[in-house]
């Protein structure tokens, strides 16, 4: 590979990043409209698993080749860039106010989702040994605990009775409506794939470790999916979407993108990795706190711009740690 290809690679995927999201955002609604479904249930279920293929498909490559590290950083930078980061951005957008139900479950699955991984990942460490892994069965718990929460999206479901509110999108027809879903998944998924691609040769080609690529570059490039639809929603003032979308694909991360690629091969964890689980806990728990701290219910400006600082301090927590 010549030293421009990875830049082309991240140029197209940066297209295909910003048009998938369109046209999901777009296709998305489109379906919640015509069948009185929210906009929370969309973004935590076809817009967050939409936008979580790119760290499936690379947590199963990386799983089947062995590349451990990439794998759990993946998922673990991804997590913290969601919240912090993706957040951060949307909320400086648009103020993202949210629903009591988000507040008090969905919110909270995904911080349950945190520390079962965390148990999961340190159960050897805690009888002393020097490492642990996240064990096939380990990988089949969090897959029931996906299934768990698919058949808890399928309650809300059903029981929602209002219609979808400030979706400013026109109406299409169901095979239009699918067509551009489809199409914005394979766009967030090839994009996202050229984008690792050409940032992890990148990577490769400055010395970093493979753990340092999975927590930053990796995390970050799967990231974009989320960040592009999280951000063009709160410019349409979709925030139930941009909030869905980052909380669903975290419990997505975790449950079934670790559960799936655990199963595939055992996944080692050090004790090093702990500060990156905490890190994972302390930002969802720091989104649930900003849920009643200025306006209840709701992510202001400033609490995008502070979950950016601590963002930016983790960064430099990471390039210090090498």
């Amino acid at each position: 590979m010549t030293s421009v290809q990875p830049y082309l690679l991240l140029a197209i995927g940066f297209v295909l990043l910003v048009k998938g999201a369109d046209f999901l955002v777009e296709g998305a609604g489109s379906i919640a409209r015509r069948y009185n479904i929210s906009d929370l249930v969309i973004g935590l279920t076809v817009v967050a698993f939409g936008t979580s293929a790119p760290e499936l498909f690379v947590n199963i490559v990386a799983s089947a080749q062995g590349n451990t590290a990439i794998a759990i950083g993946n998922v673990l930078g991804s997590n913290i860039a969601n919240i912090l980061l993706i957040l951060g951005i949307s909320a400086l957008v648009y103020p993202l106010a949210v629903t009591r139900d988000t507040v008090w479950r969905e919110i909270p699955f995904s911080l349950v989702a945190a520390v079962v991984l965390c148990i999961a990942a340190n159960d050897r460490i805690f009888d002393g040994w020097a490492y642990s892994d996240i064990s096939r069965s380990d990988g089949l718990i969090f897959l029931m605990f996906f299934a768990i929460f698919l058949y808890y999206l399928a309650s809300i479901t059903r029981n929602f009775t209002g219609d979808a509110q400030g979706m400013p999108m026109r109406r299409r027809g169901m095979p239009a409506a699918a067509a551009m879903t489809a199409a914005g998944v394979i766009g967030l998924a090839t994009g996202g794939k050229l984008i690792v691609d050409g940032a992890v040769h990148i990577a490769a080609s400055m010395g970093m470790s493979e753990a340092a690529v999975g927590l930053t570059i990796v995390a970050v490039g799967t990231s974009l999916p989320e960040l592009a639809t999280s951000v063009m929603a709160a410019w349409r003032k979709n925030v139930e979407i941009a909030v869905g979308n980052v909380v669903g694909s975290n419990i997505f991360n975790i449950f079934f993108v670790l559960g799936a690629s655990a199963v595939i091969r055992p996944l080692p964890f050090y004790k090093g990795g702990n500060l990156d689980m905490a890190m994972v806990i302390a930002a969802s728990l720091i989104l649930f706190v900003t849920m009643f701290t200025g306006k209840r219910r709701s992510l202001e400006r400033w609490e995008g711009a502070l979950l950016l600082v601590f963002y930016a301090v983790y960064l430099v927590y990471l390039m210090g740690r090498g």
